[in-house]
């Protein structure tokens, strides 16, 4: 991966709309449901056996955790009607439960007609709203106010605000295998795995994809987000289904799951974070969630079953890194997770921006700083984890092509193997988390907060975790000429790591250290009224908030970097 990002925006692969995977998919929007309603309803009866008391069971326990939810965690995007349907639901399970002389038969039909109730308003609520005209508005109106902001940041006067002489992708740099990406989006079916490390994320992927000439992608989207009011429009307008992490219910899972697989079989290309949500550490993600990532072995090989032979019906899964220097959640995902760490031992009001008017407030300040994004784009692989060359082919660690159909044969035969498939699903998840550290792209800002937790840490040996957190920011300093050292030691070792392809850096780790230190102290949680590290008054390092400190530290474990200060 070079240094190199893109710096204009591609022409579309297929500038017809029509042509559009998505497009088609919206235009059979009712067909789909009823088809993603047929095969979850098939595949909650093969999960159950087929056994009546069986799915009872699971259709009691979906009625209960759905009225849990509703009591103890409803969010403003609950349908007003949701209330009402459960208790519908309630009384229909209880008058076949009270129903006298009913055989075997007339209690599966009562059963399976509940069933398909229950799927069907998962699967409408589930669905995308892609509309062509939304996304050519919204995808308009990001570009637009980005620019815009982007301008009026970097050239003072009103004047500035409507000129172009900086392109958005000088702010936001897209590098990696763009070209491969593109290539073979137009071959077979794309599904993107990008971190996520920030509400954000969906916007910037959706910007990004629209910049590299791709068509839509289908993506899943917390529907927590669209409480937002500015999410919401954006998140319909770009064509995300809604994904409810409080819904933990069999119905509603494998409901997800198979409206995942079908879209990919559709030929969508999808989008998901495999992380299943936002990183609340600041760690790369190391543990995937494998249920949506299943959906695409399973996709695979049912394209496999229906003869789908050649290039167009196989899958590329793209691993994609989005690199910050700051995250705007930052304070309250480091206190959910510290909470959940600690427990009793750690509490902390938390800090969530969750309002239109803080999005836009943050977006402001964002590009009235001179902070950058990358998005890093890695090499195409398999399903199982295999890199592909440039025509889509698999190959294996020695470079030999291999037949991917061959992974899902048994005795000469194509078959299904529930376990075997979840293996893979392990394995290209491994995989993933292999890539994302390769294509990371460390700032400065990730260099300067590790070095200094890590001197603070080594200062301290005897306290633990919470412990040192709770240490007063007042009496915590670094000389400056200890930190420079210490920053050399962990440039170092990153250049190394680069130079053996196990990490990526940004152009600006190629400046003078102390020019590299003040450019890390100036980025590093930027918009916080809190600073993480600041350059105090007599040249020493201080910190304002250990807390967000040790977040944006952790951005750059999972390389043994720790190590150079042991002893």
């Amino acid at each position: 991966m070079t240094d190199d990002y893109i710096k204009h925006a591609y022409d579309p692969i297929l500038p017809r709309k029509d042509e559009w995977p998505v497009v088609k998919l919206a235009k059979d929007r009712k067909a789909f449901i009823t088809l993603v309603t047929e095969a979850s309803m098939a595949r909650i009866l093969e999960l159950t056996g087929n056994r009546l008391h069986l799915l009872k069971e699971e259709l009691e326990t979906a009625l209960y955790r759905e009225r849990m939810r509703l009591k103890q965690n409803p969010w403003l995007v609950d349908p007003d009607d949701e209330p009402l349907f459960w208790s519908k639901i309630k009384s229909s399970l209880l008058a076949v439960e009270l129903e006298q002389g009913l055989s075997s038969e007339q209690k599966r039909k009562a059963y399976l007609d509940i069933l398909e109730t229950i799927v069907r308003r998962y699967v409408e609520e589930i669905a995308s709203n892609f509309k062509h005209s939304h996304y050519k508005m919204t995808r308009s109106m990001v570009t637009f106010g980005f620019s815009r902001l982007l301008n009026a940041a970097r050239v003072k006067g009103v004047k500035s605000f409507f000129s172009n002489q900086y392109s958005l992708q000088d702010k936001i740099q897209i590098i990696g295998e763009t070209d491969q990406l593109r290539d073979l989006a137009s071959k077979g079916t794309i599904v993107m795995v990008p971190t996520h490390f920030s509400n954000l994320d969906s916007i910037l992927i959706g910007w990004t994809i629209s910049t590299l000439g791709l068509p839509p992608f289908i993506y899943g989207a917390g529907l927590n987000l669209f409480n937002i009011q500015i999410f919401a429009y954006f998140m319909d307008a770009l064509g995300a289904y809604k994904v409810d992490r409080r819904k933990k219910n069999l119905v509603y899972v494998e409901t997800l799951k198979t409206y995942s697989s079908e879209a990919i079989q559709f030929g969508c290309h999808s989008l998901f974070f495999p992380g299943g949500t936002r990183s609340r550490s600041g760690n790369i993600e190391s543990k995937l969630k494998l249920g949506l990532l299943s959906t695409a072995v399973e996709a695979q090989r049912a394209n496999f079953e229906k003869n789908l032979n050649d290039v167009s019906g196989k899958i590329f899964i793209v691993p994609v890194t989005i690199n910050y220097h700051f995250v705007l959640e930052a304070p309250s995902l480091i206190h959910e997770h510290l909470n959940l760490m600690g427990q009793e031992r750690y509490y902390k009001e938390t800090d969530e921006f969750s309002t239109s008017y803080k999005i836009s407030k943050f977006l402001v300040k964002f590009f009235t700083k001179g902070s950058d994004i990358s998005v890093s784009i890695g090499r195409a692989m398999d399903i199982m984890g295999n890199y592909v060359d440039e025509e889509g082919r698999s190959l294996d660690k020695f470079g030999r092509i291999v037949d991917c159909r061959d992974y899902f044969v048994s005795n000469g035969k194509l078959t299904v193997d529930t376990q075997r498939e979840e293996e893979y699903t392990k394995a290209l998840g491994n995989r993933i988390v292999e890539e994302f550290h390769k294509i990371n792209r460390v700032f400065s800002s990730h260099v300067v907060a590790f070095t200094a937790f890590n001197l603070i840490k080594r200062a301290n040996k005897k306290l633990d975790l919470f412990s040192l957190l709770k240490l007063p920011e007042e009496d915590i300093s670094i000389p400056y000429d200890t930190f420079k050292a210490a920053c050399t030691r962990v440039l170092d070792k990153i250049r190394q790591l680069k130079s053996q392809g196990r990490v990526h850096m940004a152009p600006h780790l190629n400046d003078d250290i102390d020019r590299i230190i003040r450019h890390g102290l100036d980025n590093v949680g930027m918009y916080h009224a809190k600073r993480p590290l600041v350059l105090g008054k007599s040249q020493e390092i201080l910190t304002e908030d250990l807390n967000l400190l040790y977040y944006y530290h952790n951005r750059l474990q999972g390389y043994e970097l720790e190590k150079l200060f042991k002893g």
